[in-house]
């Protein structure tokens, strides 16, 4: 299950606009809940005044008007009665049965069901006058206004939640502005500058220890990088040493042997070229120990030939390929007048070189004798990719799975090495960001992939 990044930023703004809209709604169920019981306690007040209106004994005078003048503005319908007798109602008294009558609740008051709609109902009576008075009134005509209120403070709300959402996207910005420069100033640190931070001080007293144990971790990191640059070039100067001996003492031979150096002559020079080769081989692996693989550009990388870099790894390997009879095929593309540089990559040409010459001498270690090993190389716009494959001995899957790892050695293998050779392909390529895969060949050994981004792509 594949854990989603979450930006505290973003978070701080969500969490504070939903308390926000929380509390605004809250507030808006409370309003709606006050004004609804408002309204009703003043309507039911108005049909009471109302009534009381009808029950005076001056009705056909000014009350009369009044209550005409209150019936059309509030829709409320009005009927009195003396003794059963019809005395006076409203042009658009309902007729509405008393079995529609819902419950009285109050007494007095009550609810009716009539045409598809709601009613307030209110009855009263004057036992000495022998007058009764009864009104009735849509419940949606009370609540014309109060949902038009609702609706304006709704409408306030939402515009208040939106200044509150640009706010809060402001402040918090300026307040991370200082977290942003933070990580900036790690974000700059390499291998060449793991001085302390301190020309930035967190507004936040949070980050704040969390910067001193950033600072602290520097401290260590550049003294265990200088604790290996130490040990590298102790390493260097004991191996050199042995190399040089080696190439004295050849010049010594040479000079001692004159009259017969047409004889030896051969082999002396490829003595020489391998001495020359393992002096540059330690250089280059020195060189590799100290580089960073984010820097790309501590890389010297060139265009080259692939094709002519692996008839010099073959060179180099020959005595072992005859000693075991191994059939080396390289299956290369036609070239069809394309391109001078179809077989070209972009590398660091030593580099590759060294991985190459690992890989090859790796088939060529953990094949049997007279066995095959392939090497096809495969270029398209975006890739170069080389194609290593061989017949030796069956993988298993845990093999497969700690290849690459360093002084990793597969259980029951009695080829002599030090695990070390797949792990300098591993990083090497890593520096050139390309990809380096292990998987069984066809053939049931092992198959070698490497893939290289080409000149124009990295551009």
């Amino acid at each position: 299950m594949t854990k989603v990044n979450i930006s505290l930023q973003s978070r701080l703004i969500k969490t504070a606009m939903l308390s926000s809209m929380i509390a605004g709604i809250v507030a808006l169920l409370f309003l709606v809940l006050i004004s609804i019981y408002q309204s009703m306690s003043m309507q039911d007040e108005i049909m009471d005044e109302v009534a009381d209106m009808l029950l005076s004994r001056d009705i056909k005078q000014n009350h009369g008007l009044q209550v005409d003048d209150l019936s059309e503005e509030f829709s409320i319908n009005y009927q009195l009665t003396f003794d059963q007798q019809l005395l006076t109602q409203s042009k658009e008294f309902p007729s509405i049965k008393p079995s529609s009558i819902l419950s009285y609740g109050d007494g007095q008051y009550a609810y009716a069901w009539h045409e598809q709609q709601l009613w307030r109902y209110y009855h009263v009576q004057d036992n000495e006058r022998h007058m009764q008075v009864t009104l009735y009134q849509p419940l949606t005509e009370r609540f014309d206004d109060f949902w038009g209120s609702i609706s304006v403070y709704t409408a306030g709300l939402i515009i208040l939640w939106l200044l509150q959402a640009l706010l809060l996207n402001f402040s918090v910005r300026k307040q991370f502005s200082s977290i942003k420069r933070l990580s900036q100033h790690i974000a700059a640190k390499d291998s060449n500058d793991l001085s302390p931070i301190e020309n930035i001080q967190p507004e936040f007293v949070e980050l704040q220890p969390i910067l001193q144990q950033l600072n602290l971790l520097f401290s260590r990191l550049q003294h265990a990088l200088a604790a290996e640059q130490r040990f590298t070039a102790d390493a260097a100067h004991e191996l050199r040493s042995p190399l040089s001996a080696m190439q004295m003492r050849l010049q010594v031979l040479q000079r001692k042997h004159v009259g017969h150096l047409e004889q030896i002559q051969p082999d002396l020079v490829a003595i020489q070229q391998d001495l020359n080769r393992g002096v540059q081989v330690l250089e280059n692996l020195l060189l590799l120990a100290r580089l960073d693989p984010t820097d790309q550009q501590q890389l010297h990388k060139q265009q080259f030939d692939i094709q002519r870099l692996l008839h010099e790894v073959l060179a180099s390997l020959e005595p072992f390929i005859v000693e075991k009879n191994i059939d080396v095929q390289l299956d290369f593309p036609i070239q069809d007048m394309k391109q001078e540089d179809e077989y070209w990559v972009w590398a660091q040409r030593e580099f590759l070189y060294i991985c190459i010459r690992n890989l090859i001498d790796n088939a060529i270690r953990y094949s049997d004798f007279s066995a095959k090993v392939t090497i096809r190389f495969q270029q398209t716009q975006q890739q170069s990719i080389l194609l290593i494959e061989d017949n030796g001995q069956q993988l298993t899957n845990e093999t497969l799975d700690r290849m690459g790892e360093r002084f990793y050695r597969a259980l029951g293998s009695k080829t002599q090495g030090s695990g070390l050779g797949l792990s300098i392909c591993k990083k090497i390529i890593e520096l050139h960001q390309g990809q380096l895969q292990f998987s069984r060949a066809p053939t049931g050994g092992l198959s070698v992939s490497i893939s290289l981004v080409n000149k124009n792509i990295m551009n």
